[in-house]
C-alpha cells in the first residue's frame, strides 16, 4: 500500500506521510485502524526505522494519527482532515489555473486534462 519512489527527489519520510494521508483520506485506513509498528514497516519498506518514526511523528502532529502507549499508532477521525486536505487542494488548483490562464493555456486544454485525470481514476 505504501510505495516509495527512490528516483523522487523528495525525502522518503515525506513520501510516507503523503501515502498514509491519502490512504486515510480515501477511507482505506479507517478511524481506529492500527498502523504497522515502526520496525515492521521499516523492514517491509527496507528503510531506516528513524524515517518511519519521523513520518509517524509528523502525522501525529498534523492530527492524522494518535498514539496509545504500549500499543502503537492509530488513525484519528478523518472527516476534518479530509475537508482540510480538499481545501488545500482547491487553493493549489486555483493558483495553477490562474498561472495557466496567465500563460495563455486555453480552457479546452485544461478541461481535457481534468477529464483525462478522472478517466484514469475510473480505470483503476
Amino acid at each position: 500500500m505504501i510505495t516509495i519512489d527512490y528516483q523522487n527527489r523528495r525525502p522518503i519520510y515525506e513520501q510516507i506521510v503523503d501515502n498514509i494521508q491519502m490512504l486515510i483520506v480515501k477511507g482505506i485506513f479507517e478511524e481506529g485502524t492500527q498502523l504497522p509498528s515502526v520496525r515492521s514497516l521499516a523492514a517491509e519498506l527496507s528503510i531506516n526505522p528513524n524515517t518511519i518514526q519521523k513520518a509517524y511523528a509528523i502525522l501525529e502532529k498534523d492530527g492524522y494519527l494518535y498514539s496509545v502507549r504500549g500499543k502503537g499508532m492509530f488513525v484519528s477521525a478523518s472527516a476534518p482532515l479530509t475537508e482540510s486536505k480538499r481545501r488545500d487542494f482547491c487553493e493549489k488548483m486555483t493558483v495553477l489555473l490562474d498561472e495557466g490562464r496567465g500563460l495563455g493555456v486555453p480552457r479546452e486544454v485544461i478541461e481535457d486534462l481534468v477529464a483525462r485525470a478522472y478517466e484514469e481514476e475510473s480505470d483503476d
